[in-house]
């Protein structure tokens, strides 16, 4: 039986249905990441039995043209080591090189976190704030990744969809509905919980791998439906991750085009970290035959940055 598919009107009213504002006051600014407590992440450490980590992160190409970079990023050396070859070290001397790094982040193909400062709807961020807080002279003032300046601990967890479906990949514009979600985890003997971050796997990396990389990502890519953000909301997880930029595209609703960011960041407060790498997870998920684990994600302490690039640490 195919998935329901919400009519327009049902997703904008998810806006309001999924509306986290005031839940933990009037001031907050960490939206969803209040569902981890202390407790939670003592449990999660008890995920780590083999010792092994696993990143969930793309690399970061510093030469040639990639065409699923929209800006490339930017790299150039303020000092190599080629005056140094053959040389000896003087007294006072230190011989070293160093770079210089640029990177626009936010887009489809850097790995990175979502601040809850990124995205507005009607002119309003998450709780309410006016989205003239974020300003092209200061940033972003409220709502700042450097809020995770901790870093985020916790309980991660996979759901695998091309595996579910038996595909090497999910084709883009091919949706993930809850029951999706619900299927998943079933397959996986896992059940996603308050407090989760969640990871979902669509297989974009796996096709980029073995395709190659394609301009197409900014025109059409399988992801979330607008369908599963009540999903998302009931189950009150922490964080949501995926191989691509979480939502469906295009969304099929010409007044909701993403809903994750959406209703998932302004009205959940929901932290998003998009274009993870998750192949080398699913094998680890596959290899030990189970599907949570220990996530670390320690983002950079911009001030005012809208989100930062990341390298969330799946451990096992």
């Amino acid at each position: 039986m195919a998935p329901r598919v919400p009519p327009e009107s049902e997703v904008l009213e998810y806006l309001q249905q999924c509306s986290n504002w005031g839940r933990w006051g009037a001031d907050d600014q960490l939206g969803t990441l209040n569902y981890i407590t202390p407790e939670m992440r003592k449990e999660s450490a008890a995920l780590v039995r083999e010792g092994v980590s696993v990143t969930c992160a793309r690399r970061i190409p510093t030469r040639g043209h990639e065409p699923d970079f929209a800006i490339p990023p930017m790299h150039y050396m303020a000092s190599s080591g080629e005056r140094w070859a053959g040389k000896t070290t003087e007294v006072d001397q230190l011989q070293s090189s160093s770079d210089f790094f640029g990177l626009a982040f936010h887009g489809f193909s850097v790995t990175h976190v979502d601040s809850l400062a990124h995205i507005f709807r009607d002119g309003q961020m998450y709780n309410g704030v006016s989205a003239d807080k974020v300003t092209t002279a200061e940033g972003a003032t409220v709502g700042a990744v450097e809020l995770l300046h901790d870093g985020v601990v916790g309980r991660g967890v996979l759901l695998d969809i091309p595996k579910l479906k038996g595909q090497k990949w999910l084709e883009p514009g091919q949706g993930v509905f809850p029951e999706d979600l619900e299927e998943a985890e079933e397959a996986a003997g896992v059940k996603v919980r308050t407090g989760d971050i969640l990871l979902v796997r669509f297989g974009v990396m796996r096709r980029r791998n073995e395709e190659g990389p394609s301009r197409d990502v900014f025109d059409q890519r399988p992801g979330l439906h607008a369908a599963c953000m009540p999903w998302l909301h009931q189950r009150q997880i922490a964080a949501l991750a995926s191989d691509s930029a979480q939502d469906l595209f295009p969304s099929g609703y010409s007044r909701m085009r993403a809903p994750a960011h959406q209703v998932g960041i302004v009205a959940m407060g929901l932290w998003l970290i998009d274009n993870c790498n998750l192949e080398d997870l699913a094998a680890a998920c596959e290899r030990y035959q189970r599907w949570e684990f220990l996530l670390t994600l320690a983002p950079l302490r911009i001030v005012n940055g809208t989100g930062s690039p990341v390298n969330p640490i799946a451990l096992f």
